[in-house]
Parts: C-alpha cells; structure tokens; sequence
C-alpha cells in the first residue's frame, strides 16, 4: 500500500512539472517566436546572397538504334548492356574529351562530382542530368556527355550507335538551393533552440520564489509571509516623509 502510494505521489510530481514546464513555455511565447523569425530571416538573406545557385539539365540516350529491328531479345539485350553504357559514360575517355571538346577548366573528378547518370525502371534509356552555375552550360555539357558517349559506345562495344533520344534545355530555374526549404527549416530550429535553452534553464533554477516552492522541495509547511520592499519603495517613502 506504501509503495503504491508513492509511486502514485511520484506520478503527481511529474504531472505538475510537466505543467510547469508547459506554462514556463508559454509565458516566454514570443522569445521562441521571435527566435524563429530571426533564424528564418538569416537564412533566407543567406540563402539569397551568399549561395550561388545551380542549374541542372538532362540529355537522354536510348540504348537501341532507331534502325535496329526491336525483338524480344533486342529487349533483353539493351537492358542488360544499360550498366555496361552507364560505366562508359563516366569512363575517364569520354569526359576528358568533353572537357578537351568545351575547353572545360575542370579537373576529371571535378567535373564527375557534376555528372549524374540515371536509368529509368524497365527502359533502355540513359539519363545525362550535368550541373553547372550556368544554365547554358549545363545544356551544352549535358548534350557533348551524350555526343562523345554514344560514340565511344559504338566503338568499344562494336555495335551501331546510340540515338539521342532527348536533347539537354536550358533551365529557367535553379535546381538548388531551395529558399523556402532552408527558411522553413531555419525558423523550426530557431523555436526548437529557443525552447531547449528555456528548458535548460528552467530546470537548472533551483532558487526559492515562493510558499508553495518551500513546501514542494523542502517539504515543509510556511506559517506566514513576511513582504520585503524593494529600495525605490523604500526611498520613495522617505522623499514623501520628507
């Protein structure tokens, strides 16, 4: 019976933290919020002045020639060669010569950290997606990668060459970075931030304020309250005295 009832006491304690806390919270609203404006507002300046914005543009390579007649073993075949063409495509050959074609001022492992190479589910066709601050050259460099490729392709693997099933555009818009995305993000951990240290604080604050405290941590019952004025009263009644 004495176990339950502490265990029950200890839930009640827990209970009026957790109120605490949430009110502690509440009454410090507008430090939480206004942490989150300010951190959504640095990023977005941020996010606008000093990150320089990408573009990205795509050309595709269908695997099969247009003159090839497509059976079911044409099929099965330019599936299982799509991996072969992929790993031409990053093949040190075909990218020093786009380099070497666009007179490129970029390294080989630089201009791999650009390229990305994708393959549908269930297609003979691959992706050229090139990345570049310019939305130019990410159209021009994607379409070279697709160029040079399928004719390295047509002259390893001994077979007709790939078609360009699409060519690269110029993007209208950045890929990256996203404003609203890092905005957002900024301003929720801004109020998370805000709200960790006003826990921590709230928790690291074991100083006496009031009668119901003294009962609460020392458990013992306050017979009376003695006011303590402040010296502004205190000078303010000696002015007036005066």
């Amino acid at each position: 019976m004495e176990v339950n009832t502490q265990i029950q006491n200890a839930d009640d304690e827990m209970e009026i933290d957790l109120k605490e806390l949430f009110f502690v919270l509440l009454q410090r609203w507008w430090i939480i919020l206004l942490a989150g404006i300010i951190c959504a507002g640095a990023a977005g300046v941020y996010t606008k002045t000093m990150v320089t914005p990408l573009y990205k543009s795509s050309s595709t390579i269908y695997i099969l020639s247009k003159d090839t007649v497509v059976s079911l073993s044409d099929i099965q075949l330019g599936s299982q060669l799509t991996k072969d063409y992929t790993v031409l495509v990053k093949s040190r050959p075909v990218i020093d010569q786009v380099i070497e074609n666009l007179d490129l001022d970029m390294t080989y492992e630089q201009f791999l950290s650009r390229l990305e190479l994708t393959n549908p589910s269930d297609t003979r066709m691959i992706t050229i997606t090139f990345t570049d601050e310019d939305p130019e050259m990410a159209k021009k460099v994607a379409d070279e990668v697709a160029k040079v490729s399928k004719a390295r392709v047509k002259e390893i693997m001994n077979t007709q060459e790939p078609t360009i099933a699409e060519e690269g555009y110029v993007p209208e818009r950045p890929s990256s970075p996203s404003t609203m995305k890092n905005v957002v993000m900024a301003g929720l951990l801004g109020v998370l931030l805000a709200m960790a240290v006003i826990v921590v604080i709230y928790l690291m604050d074991d100083t006496i304020k009031s009668s119901d405290d003294i009962e609460k941590y020392l458990g013992l019952t306050t017979l009376g309250v003695i006011p303590i004025e402040s010296k502004k009263k205190k000078q303010k009644k000696m002015i007036l005295g005066k």
